[in-house]
């Protein structure tokens, strides 16, 4: 039996992204710590739905998810405005507008609807950006396409410290 080259490399790829997506994700964490420290605000990532259906030992377990996942991240700012935003990262040039659920553009658009910061906090390879609601949903119209680059972003790049400073753009 041989091994297909195509799919152990797509299986390889998957391995990375999905390690960096969580490397992001613990970046954004230390950000959301620094600024309560900070009392800037009180920021918290949003668990998956998710239940355990049957537990092996061990802290093994078999689980599904149960409903349709939310952005990533919400809270308060000092001053007490709303924040929500759901965080992406890629390996790739391109983030393409479609990564978000429909459940996630539909939370975004209610919650920048009441009034609160609505954003998808991007990773494009080593760069970083806080795209606010407006701009990516309405990608098409901003860059005339539904996917952006890093340098498309660099109006929205943050700071980067070990932690992705979501707050504070570079500009």
């Amino acid at each position: 039996m041989q091994n297909d080259p195509r799919k152990m490399q797509r299986q390889w790829q998957g391995t990375v992204n999905n390690a960096q997506g969580h490397l992001f994700e613990d970046e954004i964490k230390t950000a959301c710590k620094q600024y309560k420290a900070q009392r800037r605000a009180k920021i918290d990532k949003i668990p998956e739905p998710f239940r355990v259906t049957k537990k092996h030992g061990s802290g093994i377990f078999t689980g599904r998810f149960t409903a349709a996942a939310e952005p990533d991240y919400q809270g308060t700012l000092a001053g007490g405005r709303s924040i929500v935003f759901e965080a992406k990262y890629t390996t790739t040039e391109r983030m393409h507008r479609n990564v978000l659920t429909q459940e996630q553009l539909n939370a975004l658009e209610d919650h920048a609807g009441m009034g609160a910061i609505a954003a998808v906090c991007v990773g494009i390879r080593d760069r970083f950006f806080f795209v606010p609601w407006v701009v990516w949903r309405d990608m098409k119209e901003f860059f005339g396409r539904k996917y952006v680059t890093a340098e498309d972003l660099q109006h929205y790049r943050v700071k980067f410290n070990g932690a992705v400073l979501f707050l504070d753009y570079l500009r």
